[in-house]
């Protein structure tokens, strides 16, 4: 979780999509991230709740398990981000 926390940090500002095509960005401090296109923030713990399973396809395998899974999927499954991990 570490590198791809790192991976996150240095993709800040980027846009990513979601499943459906909505276009957005996110900025990380220390271990929560805002997006841009929600006003509450996601917890790297969300991510590590994601990663587990991953890889899935879509945003509904983990919709009661985490916050905001169109862009946790979104984003683990770029591959600027998951460079074969999984």
């Amino acid at each position: 979780m570490e590198a791809i926390w790192a991976r996150l940090r240095d993709l800040e500002g980027q846009a990513f999509q979601t499943k459906k095509g909505l276009s957005f960005t996110f900025a990380i401090c220390g271990d929560v991230m805002s997006v841009s296109r929600t006003d509450y923030n996601l917890t790297k713990r969300n991510f590590e709740k994601a990663l587990e399973l991953a890889p899935f396809d879509g945003p509904g395998f983990i919709n009661d398990i985490i916050r905001g899974p169109a862009y946790v999927w979104a984003i683990l499954h770029d591959t600027r981000v998951r460079r074969g991990d999984w």
